[in-house]
Formats: structure tokens, C-alpha cells, sequence
């Protein structure tokens, strides 16, 4: 019991400092460094692409991968402009051959995926694909793995405490079995998931990229899925709101927006 105490005594501590700021100026909980969930999140990454490349489901098609790793490459090296501690990241995207998933993520330290299913079920156009991909960049650029991460480590608080009281290591075995998790199955809060619409929107336009493809992209994401919405909406805004919300920002973005398309940064094609 005396561990335990110690442990939640700890832990406290370690909340009442454990505070950070996200780029739109949000307080978030990090008890995870950012620093750790990005050497999680690559473990993870290079198990899921290594599970994804046995089972044959890794696109191989070479118009779609360039099409893809061009604009995704034009909206990182935005965000590496914005963002100076980026430019070491190993940004990279796997781009997924199923069809019938609507979906995308991505993990700390800018590793990402795109299922076909985006592509072939809601027609995108190059603009929209942009604020796909600087939708998922902006959930690196915050920090949102970490916070994920230090969010799920507060709902196991007696497990994490008697950790942090009798062996550091096992607790940061926690953290990184928690990033292999959340990285690819549980979806961000509502919260990450407006701040990374406000980032994304900007990193797109930035590029070169119609801002007021981010209204178009919700509109034809409230209508594909039939009866339910795809699994990119599960926790998401509803799609109105959203669609309001990024209508307001499009005229303040357009004047960020350059009269050609940017650079490309060099963005890996997972294998």
C-alpha cells in the first residue's frame, strides 16, 4: 500500500507539470513526452506496414503512389517551413489497397496511411486529397499521439502509479504498448480532431492547394457510407458543422494560398 501511496503521490506531481500547448494554443495533457511516442509510434508503424506488405495490401500502383506522395510532399515541406522540429521526422505514407474502408491516420513523427477507399469512393480531387494529408499531418504537428497516449494512461491511474513507484521501465513499457494501440485503432477526441481541420486547412492552402476544397471534402463525406458514416467520421464534428466552420476560414486562407503549387519534401513510400 505504501508503494501505491507513493506511486499517486507521483503521479500528481507528475500531472500538475505534465501541462503543454498545442499550435492553436489548446492546454494539453502530456505524460507522455512527444519525444517518446515518436520512437513508439515508428515500432509500430514498421509492424503495421510489415503486417500490411504480407498480406498484399499495400498498393501497387505506381500513378496513384506518385499522386499521392507529390501533394502529401507539398504539405510537409509547409509544415517543415512552420514547424523547424519537424525536418528530422521520417515522414512517410502507406497507402492501403482496400476499397472499401473510407479512412486515414496517422502516428507521432509524421509516419501516415491512406486507404484507396478515399480515392476511389469519394472521388477526390488533388485540393481536397490535400486537406486529407494536412489534416494528418496537423495530428503529428500537435502532438496527438502523446496526448492520446497520457489521456489512456489516465484511465489505468493505479496501474501507471505502482509502475512510476517500483520500475520505471515497466511503465514505459506501458507507454509503448499504448502507442501500438492508439496509433492506428482508437480515434482522436473531437477536440484533435477540430484542431487538425484549423491546422490542416492552413498547411494545405499554404501549398498551393484551394482552401475551399475543405468544404467540399465534408460535403461528399456526409454522403458516402449509406446508412452510417464511413470510419474517418466516428468521432469527428458532424459533417455540417464542419463544412460551416472551414467555410469561414476560406477567405482568410485564400490570401495565404501562392499563385502556383509549392515545393515537394521527400516523403517515403511505405513498402
Amino acid at each position: 500500500m505504501k508503494g501505491r501511496h507513493y506511486g499517486l503521490l507521483l503521479l500528481s506531481i507528475a500531472l500538475v507539470s505534465a501541462c503543454a500547448t498545442s499550435p492553436t494554443g489548446r492546454s494539453q495533457l502530456m505524460l507522455v513526452s512527444p519525444e517518446t511516442a515518436i520512437v513508439e509510434s515508428e515500432k509500430a508503424y514498421v509492424n503495421t506496414v510489415k503486417a500490411l506488405g504480407e498480406e498484399n495490401k499495400l498498393l501497387n500502383d505506381p500513378a496513384i503512389n506518385k499522386r499521392i506522395q507529390a501533394i502529401t510532399g507539398r504539405v510537409v515541406y509547409v509544415a517543415e517551413q512552420q514547424y523547424p522540429r519537424t525536418r528530422n521526422w521520417k515522414w512517410s505514407v502507406a497507402v492501403i489497397d482496400d476499397a472499401e474502408t473510407v479512412n486515414a491516420w496517422a502516428m507521432a513523427g509524421g509516419r501516415m496511411a491512406v486507404y484507396t477507399g478515399l480515392l476511389e469512393q469519394l472521388k477526390l480531387t488533388d485540393a481536397e486529397l490535400a486537406q486529407i494529408m494536412g489534416h494528418e499531418i496537423a495530428h503529428a504537428l500537435a502532438n496527438h499521439t502523446a496526448e492520446q497516449m497520457s489521456v489512456a494512461m489516465m484511465t489505468q491511474v493505479g496501474v501507471t502509479a505502482v509502475g512510476i513507484a517500483t520500475d520505471a521501465s515497466d511503465t514505459s513499457m506501458t507507454a509503448g504498448a499504448i502507442a501500438a494501440q492508439l496509433a492506428v485503432q482508437l480515434p482522436n477526441s473531437r477536440t484533435a480532431e477540430s484542431e487538425s481541420d484549423r491546422i490542416g486547412i492552413e498547411l494545405a492552402a499554404r501549398a498551393g492547394y484551394d482552401p475551399a476544397a475543405a468544404v467540399t471534402l465534408w460535403q461528399k463525406m456526409e454522403k458516402v457510407g449509406g446508412g452510417g458514416p464511413p470510419q474517418f467520421l466516428s468521432t469527428h464534428p458532424a459533417p455540417g458543422d464542419r463544412q460551416a466552420t472551414l467555410g469561414k476560414l476560406v477567405p482568410k486562407m485564400r490570401k495565404l494560398q501562392p499563385a502556383t503549387l509549392g515545393p515537394v519534401a521527400p516523403v517515403t513510400l511505405a513498402r
